[in-house]
């Protein structure tokens, strides 16, 4: 052997593992993290002081000017009646509060399941347009549905 081929000559290396790529389902799954904390202290306070959490918010302003539901009517009715567990309440206040925990509930249930099994079960949920799109499209179906029901049938919240 040559001193050139020795000198080049590599020795067995295992290769190492490509680091681990940022998604934005870590982002996400991160901020679903957070937002289940926040949730379980805002339940944690209201058991132990439940006169904070009936506080009565003040009117929509849109409403008050225009006399028409905003795209947002209804959806902090929607979060309480779904707190309470009245799910089809919630779908008639706000289509998009149950639509949108509904996602969140299975993108952590999916998430956690394959980061707890270190991947071994690849289940989760991965982020699509199309779950922001049908957001939108319930907004604004529920925002002109709700305004054609207030100004012809007297349908009120």
């Amino acid at each position: 052997m040559r001193k050139k081929d020795h000198a080049n000559m590599q020795f067995y290396k295992p290769k190492k593992r490509p680091p681990h790529i940022r998604t934005i389902e870590d982002d996400f799954y991160c901020i679903g993290c957070i937002l289940a904390a926040a949730a379980a202290a805002v339940a944690l306070i209201s058991l132990l002081w439940p006169d904070l959490i009936s506080i009565k918010l003040p009117p929509c302003l849109f409403h008050e000017i225009s006399g028409y539901y905003c795209p947002g009517c209804g959806g902090t009715r929607a979060v309480r009646a779904l707190l309470k567990g009245h799910i089809l309440l919630a779908v008639y206040y706000h289509p998009t509060v149950p639509y949108g925990a509904a996602i969140y509930l299975c993108f952590m249930i999916t998430q956690t399941i394959e980061r707890a099994s270190r991947r071994r079960f690849c289940i989760g949920m991965h982020y699509r347009s199309i779950y922001v799109w049908t957001a939108v499209a319930l907004i604004i179906s529920s925002f002109i549905l709700k305004n054609i029901m207030h100004e012809y049938w007297g349908f009120s919240l």
